[in-house]
């Protein structure tokens, strides 16, 4: 290789040598460490706050979801169960015979089945007729308590079922409404038992009563009847 050859190629090769170099020296001057470190830390953050509100918006469908729960109304009612007995010892209340349970009416009642005394022309047989019909009435009394107390055993049986119910309704509610609205039926079952219990003594007691008022009456009337058979204390006296 001649003299001028060996020139070329070692200019050449020179020239390449620069150029790469050169390229290398722009490269590192492009990159910037603290620039790009910046960069990253700003990405960081917006990512960071992408998540923040991702996180922002589970938390308000899981708000909307509860609030959804605890507006949801109970599939459930136990109130025609609760009326429908309170009406069945309503009507047995009604029936009542002899001495009713309204207070205009007991009043006439009273006066004419226990009056406060018998005049002397009053006959033996009204009387007697007088003592039978309050006997009547004190059994007939007595009859409906018992058919009271009977009617509040067989509710009792049936309020188990609905009781039960109740509190299954309530551990499974799915929010705070329908776990109120459980609480309410169950408070509303424990008051019909209490109504029940109240008409069970009013009857009871109306049984005793009216026995009582009859027993204090067959006795005044038998001391009348003796008075009036005896007649009076001179037509004895040999005066």
């Amino acid at each position: 290789m001649n003299r001028k050859a060996l020139l070329s190629l070692g200019f050449a090769i020179t020239l390449g040598t620069a150029t790469l170099a050169d390229r290398a020296v722009a490269q590192w001057v492009v990159f910037d460490p603290s620039n790009y470190a910046q960069n990253v830390m700003t990405a960081a953050r917006a990512l960071e706050q992408i998540n923040n509100q991702i996180r922002s918006l589970q938390n308000e469908t899981t708000m909307l979801q509860n609030m959804a729960r605890n507006l949801e109304s109970l599939n459930y009612s136990s109130l025609p169960q609760i009326t429908g007995t309170l009406t069945q010892i309503s009507g047995l209340m009604n029936q009542a015979s002899g001495l009713s349970f309204n207070l205009t009416q007991l009043e006439g009642q009273w006066q004419q089945q226990y009056p406060s005394s018998y005049d002397a022309t009053v006959s033996s047989s009204t009387v007697a007729s007088a003592a039978r019909q309050c006997w009547q009435n004190a059994m007939a009394a007595f009859q409906q308590t018992m058919q009271v107390q009977s009617q509040i055993v067989a509710n009792v049986q049936s309020d188990q079922n609905a009781l039960s119910d109740l509190v299954t309704q309530s551990q499974g509610a799915a929010g705070a409404l329908q776990a109120q609205q459980a609480t309410n039926q169950l408070v509303a079952l424990s008051t019909k038992q209490q109504m029940q219990i109240q008409n069970l003594m009013a009857a009871q007691y109306r049984a005793e009563a009216e026995d009582a008022a009859r027993k204090a009456q067959t006795e005044a009337a038998a001391r009348a009847t003796t008075t009036r058979f005896l007649g009076s204390a001179t037509a004895y006296s040999g005066n």
